[in-house]
């Protein structure tokens, strides 16, 4: 089963941390990264951009509206994903807890199962 482990990012509470400890979950995601490559795991992992630089296209009565931003107001978004193939849930658990992020109170890991892939092959 597939599943992303998305990195839910709150800017308050990483501002607030000290360099050595944000140094230390950016630098703990290559040995995450190693673990899922070595186990076989490894799909995919992507960081995005702040969503300050976002846009969102929407209709609003039938009619295309463009925003900047994601969304109207959050205190989280998301940071980035790996996406993961694994046996259970309960591996994917496991997975998530091995994401520096969740040693940080205020940073977590939402897990959500794919429902469809596809690809550039189809």
């Amino acid at each position: 089963m597939k599943y992303m482990l998305i990195m839910q990012m709150n800017p308050r509470v990483w501002d607030a941390l000290p360099a050595g400890e944000r140094d230390a979950v950016m630098n703990g995601h290559g040995a995450f990264l190693k673990t899922i490559q070595e186990s076989g795991e490894m799909i995919s992992t992507h960081a995005l951009a702040d969503p300050a630089t976002s846009i969102s296209v929407r209709r609003l009565d039938g009619v295309p509206a463009v925003t900047d931003g994601p969304y109207a107001e959050a205190k989280e978004h998301m940071g980035g994903y790996y996406l993961v193939d694994c046996e259970t849930r309960e591996r994917a658990i496991e997975l998530a807890l091995l994401i520096p992020d969740t040693h940080v109170n205020g940073l977590g890991i939402e897990i959500r199962p794919v429902m469809f892939s596809a690809g550039p092959d189809l």
